[in-house]
């Protein structure tokens, strides 16, 4: 005898999203943000001994797309990040699988808008990369520099930067404590002292990247400059510009490639 479910839409979505089969496909948006974290370090030390690009997601999916096999890699990419956004999104409305009974409200709350906010991110990244797939991918960077330049022609658009800036601030932050007390190892299913020194370094450094592109958010409010807020790409690019720039753009690149292999191990020791 079939058994029908009478609990709803609500339970269908769970019962879909919490399936074996979606899961690996969701894990395979690791995978791919492993890659692109990778590509995103390796442009970062490139730039550091004198080589040109964007060293962001966009400049790393155009690096992919260039490479044999890269246009096929990034269509499998694109459907691996619509599934990771899913899974988050579906997290942010549903409340973890993982999540306890008696957790309180304030936490459900934080984790369900951190969850919808990597999946915004994972949107993102879906998107840029079906733009590469298409042939018409474009740099991020460019295309938020031409939004700030729009946005502080007003100054409700000003104020909109600024509160943009201090959230980005506030997420690099919360990055950077998540590497220093490595609360990140409470959503694997092992803990390994390689998996613990990759996310302690990965943390700290693209905590501090983000960090730095909310400052440069802030910067630009205030000088009036789109230019500098045109994200991680001009954050790295400021970092080559200070003293010893290449060597701290080399420790950023190396910073941020530890994260791509932490991403890597996330494919299969997250807890989803």
């Amino acid at each position: 005898m079939i058994e029908i479910s009478t609990s709803g839409p609500k339970s269908a979505v769970n019962g879909v999203t919490r399936s074996r089969v979606f899961e690996r496909f969701a894990r395979a948006g690791f995978v791919m943000a492993g890659i692109v974290h990778l590509l995103i370090g390796y442009l970062a030390v490139r730039l550091a001994f004198g080589g040109g690009g964007t060293t962001d997601q966009s400049g790393a999916m155009a690096e992919l797309a260039a490479k044999p096999g890269g246009v096929p890699a990034l269509v499998v990419g694109v459907a691996a990040f619509v599934f990771m956004a899913l899974w988050r999104l579906t997290e942010a409305a549903l409340g973890s699988r993982n999540g306890g009974g008696d957790e309180d409200r304030k936490s459900d709350l934080f984790h369900r808008a951190k969850a919808f906010a990597v999946g915004v991110v994972y949107v993102g990244y879906a998107i840029t990369a079906f733009g590469f797939v298409r042939g018409s991918g474009k740099s991020s960077g460019g295309q938020n520099a031409g939004l700030s330049a729009r946005l502080m022609e007003s100054t409700g658009g000003k104020v909109v930067l600024v509160v943009a800036g201090l959230v980005i601030l506030a997420v690099g932050g919360y990055h950077i404590y998540k590497g220093a007390t490595r609360k990140f190892l409470e959503k694997l299913h092992t803990d390994t002292g390689l998996l613990r020194k990759l996310g302690t370094v990965g943390y700290l450094s693209k905590g501090t990247a983000i960090a730095g592109v909310g400052v440069l958010v802030l910067v630009a409010v205030n000088r009036s400059d789109p230019g500098k807020a045109s994200g991680l790409d001009a954050a790295l690019k400021t970092l080559g510009a200070q003293p010893f720039g290449p060597v701290l753009l080399v420790a950023a690149g190396l910073g941020i490639a530890a994260y791509g292999l932490y991403d890597l191990a996330c494919a299969r020791y997250a807890k989803m």
